[in-house]
């Protein structure tokens, strides 16, 4: 019963805020995706595994998706997501797997799609409450994750089916657990403060408000910390990156940049003071990197291809199965890899188009680099963008890590399109009309 009601309320709250505009949509769409993970693994339903999808039918609902493509860009963007959309419905009616193992896949395939649109649609005031929900739920999220990091993870998440990834991931320095703060597991936490990071630092350098500006700069801050916390070291490296070209970025304010640099160095000194925090030095370790990566690069892929060129059916390729669901997979295959996994369950045809849904994405890169007033939080959400598609030769959940993965699509379609106000820049001036000058003045003759 109270699976129900979470899903009720996820998905009025989406539908009313998303009706209010799409900025406000999505950070109610992520308030209850922030907390999915802490309140799945206290309140074991079957309906509340479906909290997060019942938030984003209340979005979807709220949103008015006929509304033309304003750009060649955000057509092709439409076409695309019909495409990527269609072939697995299509497979659902394939019996490969039982249905309720199949709708599972879809929900992987299918459901964060329409992200890609919604993320081509976003304006600057949508992206303005976008940048302050995500500081003030990152903040929230810190909170958590420095209880559990003096109270102990069990106290916040009790061990079982559900919490069986967290409890496999005692390899801090003294067999301590991974900081999962609110979410389902560390690497969903730090996933999704890298993810928030190019919308903070975008509105921070683009704020005129003091208090808008404090808020962003302590949910980076905040950001910054939780991937210290969670223990993951590609987040970790990427968010360096992104520190980087923060700092160096020409166009943001020198005061602004000295700022932001302290804020790093008392993160760093933190870090270095204490063990538990240093997990990212064993990217040192060149052989262990290396054999991850082409472990999870090259292991029977050609063989999945071979084995099953048309896949296993929709769930029966690495998607994360509820475990009441995890016996009833036939012939259980996968890889650690996202595109082997889209292999595995969509066949070739599936691989094919999201190949080159891809190719597409990167043939409008020119458009990214061009100058604006979000230039360069558009630059961070490209290269972030890359990082993503990239990182899935090395992991699965890239299209079904909550909320993760409906920020990256949004951030996806954002930068694959112009935004509204330069479309709006370029559209012709209306012409003038010619000028009918007065017939010449006659005087009348008074009889």
């Amino acid at each position: 019963m109270t699976g129900l009601i979470l899903c009720a309320v996820a998905l009025g709250a989406t539908l009313w805020a998303g009706r209010r505009s799409l900025g406000q949509g999505l950070l109610a769409l992520l308030a209850f995706g922030y907390f999915f993970g802490i309140v799945r693994a206290n309140w074991l339903s079957t309906t509340t595994y479906f909290m997060f999808d019942a938030a984003l039918v209340g979005l979807y609902l709220s949103q008015k998706w006929n509304t033309p493509a304003n750009s060649t860009r955000a057509h092709a963007l439409r076409v695309w997501l019909l495409l990527l959309m269609i072939w697995p419905v299509l497979l659902l009616f394939v019996p490969f797997q039982p249905i309720l193992v199949a709708l599972v896949g879809l929900r992987s395939c299918v459901f964060f799609l329409p992200m890609l649109w919604l993320g081509s649609r976003l304006k600057q005031r949508d992206l303005y409450v976008l940048a302050g929900g995500l500081a003030t739920l990152n903040l929230v999220s810190l909170g958590f994750a420095l209880a559990e990091y003096s109270m102990g993870v069990p106290r916040f998440f009790p061990q079982n089916a559900v919490t069986e990834i967290i409890y496999m991931s005692g390899d801090v320095a003294g067999h301590f657990l991974r900081i999962p703060a609110t979410f389902s597991s560390a690497h969903a936490y730090g996933g999704m403060m890298v993810y928030s990071l190019p919308f903070l630092i975008g509105a921070w350098d683009q704020a005129e408000s003091h208090k808008m500006r404090l808020l962003v700069m302590l949910g980076a801050a905040a950001a910054l910390a939780g991937v210290l916390l969670c223990a993951a070291r590609l987040d970790f490296v990427i968010s360096a990156g992104f520190v980087a070209v923060a700092i160096w970025n020409g166009r943001m304010k020198a005061s602004r940049r000295a700022v932001f640099a302290v804020v790093i160095v008392l993160l760093m000194v933190v870090a270095l003071r204490n063990q538990r925090l240093q997990r990212f030095k064993t990217l040192s370790d060149t052989d262990a990197v290396e054999s991850r990566i082409s472990g999870s690069v090259n292991r029977s892929f050609f063989e999945i291809l071979i084995e099953y060129p048309m896949g296993n059916g929709l769930g029966g390729g690495g998607t994360n199965m509820p475990s009441f669901l995890q016996s009833e997979v036939r012939n259980p295959i996968g890889m650690e890899n996202e595109y082997a996994r889209i292999l595995s369950e969509q066949g070739i045809i599936g691989l094919i188009l999201w190949l080159g849904f891809i190719a597409w994405f990167f043939s409008g890169t020119a458009r990214v680099f061009g100058k604006g007033p979000w230039a360069t939080p558009r630059r961070l959400i490209w290269g972030l963008s890359v990082i993503g598609l990239g990182t899935g030769l090395m992991g699965t959940g890239l299209l079904a890590s909550i909320p993760g993965t409906a920020v990256l699509l949004l951030g996806i379609g954002f930068v694959a399109t112009p935004m509204r106000s330069e479309v709006t820049k370029r559209l012709p001036a209306p012409a003038r009309q010619p000028m009918v000058s007065p017939p010449p003045y006659r005087p009348v003759p008074i009889h």
